[in-house]
C-alpha cells in the first residue's frame, strides 16, 4: 500500500461551525459545533496534519471583510491549539460563484493551495472532509478520499443523493475522527 500523506482536510462551515444560509458574517456567529474542536486536535495529536479549504463568497457579496475573516480563523486556531491541536493551513476563496476564479470549490485550487503551503508533492489519499458535493469534488481531481458529514448542509447532500457512491458518511467531525484514527 502506498504512503499517503497523512492529511485531513476540512471544509468549514458546517464541518467544524454551525452554517447559516444567510451567511457566517461575524465573530459571534462563529459558533464551533460540540466536538469539533477536540476533534481537530485529537488528529493534530496523533500526527495528523489538518488543514482547512473555505468558500467565503460573503467577502465578495460585502457581507463581511477579509479581517473579520482573520478573527474567525484566529478564533478557530487559538481554540484548537488549547485543545493541543494545530492547523497547519487555512485556504479560503473570497470570490462569488461569477468570479471566474480557480479557487472556490468544486474547484482544486484551494486543495492546490494547501499542496503547495504544506511541501507536498501530492495530496493522493488524503481526505476532503465536507457537508457538500461541492467539497468532495474539490478533492477528486487531486486524489484525496471523500468523506461526508450529516452536520450543516450535509443531510441535504445526503437527501439529493448523486455523487456519493462509496462515499463513507459520519454523523460529525467527531465521528469522522473516532473512525479515522481507529483505522
Amino acid at each position: 500500500m502506498p504512503a499517503y500523506p497523512k492529511l485531513v482536510i476540512l471544509d468549514r462551515d458546517g464541518v467544524i461551525n454551525q452554517d447559516s444560509d444567510a451567511y457566517v458574517k461575524s465573530l459571534d456567529e462563529w459558533i464551533p459545533y460540540p466536538g469539533a474542536i477536540e476533534a481537530i486536535a485529537r488528529l493534530s495529536r496523533a500526527g495528523w496534519q489538518v488543514a482547512i479549504a473555505t468558500n467565503q463568497s460573503g467577502i465578495a457579496r460585502g457581507y463581511y471583510d477579509e479581517q473579520t475573516l482573520a478573527d474567525m480563523h484566529a478564533r478557530l486556531r487559538s481554540l484548537v491549539a488549547e485543545a493541543g491541536g494545530e492547523i497547519s493551513h487555512i485556504a479560503w476563496c473570497p470570490h462569488g460563484p461569477d468570479d471566474g476564479c480557480d479557487c472556490r470549490k468544486p474547484l482544486p485550487g484551494l486543495l492546490v493551495q494547501i499542496r503547495n503551503a504544506l511541501g507536498l508533492d501530492s495530496l493522493e489519499g488524503s481526505w476532503m472532509v465536507g457537508d457538500s458535493l461541492r467539497d468532495l469534488q474539490a478533492g477528486e481531481p487531486l486524489g484525496c478520499r471523500p468523506a461526508l458529514v450529516r452536520t450543516g448542509k450535509g443531510e441535504r447532500t445526503l437527501a439529493k443523493g448523486q455523487g456519493l457512491a462509496g462515499v463513507p458518511v459520519f454523523d460529525d467531525l467527531s465521528a469522522f475522527v473516532d473512525w479515522l484514527l481507529a483505522r
